[in-house]
């Protein structure tokens, strides 16, 4: 009976606690959603104003002056579409080969009867705390015949040790007896990957492809190290546009310009970071399912 009444006592003061904690739990996803938004609608209020009303600080959160000459700019600027191309490429082929990487090296670690599982297990842990260091990588790239290609901002990066161990965990979290129903069918393991598991794992391979997306689109100092410069990525052109580098516009009869406006700058901005701003909303179901999941149960 007293047990009882300390657990009635209990709710109640849980119950009598939830407004205050709904409060300031509200209040700090206030805040933190302002800390996000406001810089963003800064940063697109500078683009769409005129140069002589940012230089004279007048923009705040609406553009002032509006034109959309900065857009007009940067669509002349022909090395943009051409790095905005290459970012694509990196992006789509870089998740797709580490999706399918991960996947096949996920999927038998997820077996704790497999032999020598504990001891690939502690490779990968290892790996993601120590590597071998910038010069040492940049070696052995260059020993690949992989400088100056493509592929230096695929293959590398194929595996990450930390999307690996969600993945590992998903498949974990998963019944078993689906899978044994599938041998006694006489089913493969590849098969009963490919079949039943992929199927079951969207959550996962959403947030796993969610967070590879997100590192291709905005790895620029790879490009820096192992690119030419006509093959560097739309975030390597912006680096270069936001610390002053010139722009060279061929085409209107503009010619040279020694520097960019900031209402140029922040077009680029927003134009570089859109796609993925835009490819969250689509995931995010998945991506909160998949992260918790993949990253408590195992």
């Amino acid at each position: 009976m007293s047990t009882k009444m300390t657990m009635n006592n209990n709710k109640r003061r849980i119950k009598e606690h939830n407004p205050v904690l709904n409060f300031f739990t509200f209040l700090v996803m206030f805040i933190v959603v302002v800390a996000c938004i406001v810089p963003f609608l800064y940063i697109v209020a500078m683009s769409f104003s005129s140069p002589v009303a940012i230089t004279n600080n007048r923009v705040s959160l609406w553009p002032v002056d509006f034109t959309i000459e900065a857009y007009k700019s940067v669509y002349e600027y022909p090395n943009f579409f051409r790095a905005y191309g290459y970012t694509f490429l990196y992006t789509l082929g870089g998740t797709a080969i580490a999706l399918i990487m991960m996947v096949l090296f996920a999927y038998p670690l997820s077996k704790d009867w497999l032999k020598g599982q504990g001891f690939v297990m502690k490779l990968v842990v290892f790996s993601m705390f120590f590597s071998g260091g910038l010069i040492p990588n940049f070696l052995l790239i260059n020993s690949l015949h992989l400088v100056g290609t493509v592929w230096a901002m695929l293959l590398p990066y194929a595996i990450n040790q930390f999307n690996l161990i969600i993945l590992i965990n998903f498949f974990k979290s998963l019944p078993g007896e689906i899978e044994e129903a599938a041998v006694i069918d006489g089913l493969s393991y590849f098969g009963i990957l490919v079949r039943i598991v992929l199927p079951l794992s969207g959550a996962a391979l959403a947030t796993v492809g969610l967070y590879t997306a997100v590192f291709f689109w905005n790895n620029w100092f790879s490009a820096l190290i192992y690119l030419k410069s006509s093959q560097y990525p739309v975030m390597m052109l912006l680096r270069n546009i936001v610390n002053g580098r010139t722009m060279i516009v061929d085409n209107g009869g503009m010619g040279e310009k020694s520097s960019l406006s900031i209402s140029i700058k922040s077009a680029v901005i927003i134009l570089s970071s859109l796609p993925i701003i835009l490819l969250y909303p689509f995931l995010q179901k998945y991506f909160v399912k998949g992260m918790t999941v993949g990253a408590v149960k195992g």
